[in-house]
């Protein structure tokens, strides 16, 4: 499961190897002043939270989403796993507007950005 680490000034969204070969993609970075909200969710399969197509990727819907989300105004990079909470985090610049990926740490990872 792709997991948060921060050095310094820049966040990685850290990817296994498989993951990367699923979303086509290697592990997205920012910087810390590119953070403009990190949200908590349930259930991030929700028409609210996705939006756009899946290209590229791999996508099997409910189960897996590892990739990028294309719509209208922008890209997200997604890493969803089956019904499990996660986060959404939005950025101001760089490759994607968002970050969307499971994850069951919500207090390290809030200390971890914001510390």
């Amino acid at each position: 499961m792709a997991e948060l680490v921060r050095s310094g000034n820049t966040v990685t969204l850290q990817l296994s190897r498989w993951e990367k070969v699923g979303a086509l993609h290697s592990s997205p970075t920012m910087e810390v002043s590119q953070l403009v909200s990190l949200t908590h969710y349930e259930n991030l399969w929700k028409r609210g939270i996705l939006r756009g197509l899946r290209a590229p990727g791999t996508g099997i819907f409910l189960f897996i989403l590892l990739g990028t989300m294309r719509y209208k105004h922008g890209r997200d990079f997604c890493a969803i796993y089956k019904k499990r909470p996660g986060f959404v985090i939005e950025l101001t610049g760089g490759e994607f507007k968002r970050w969307i990926f499971t994850s069951d740490k919500s207090e390290e990872l809030t200390k971890l950005i914001f510390d």
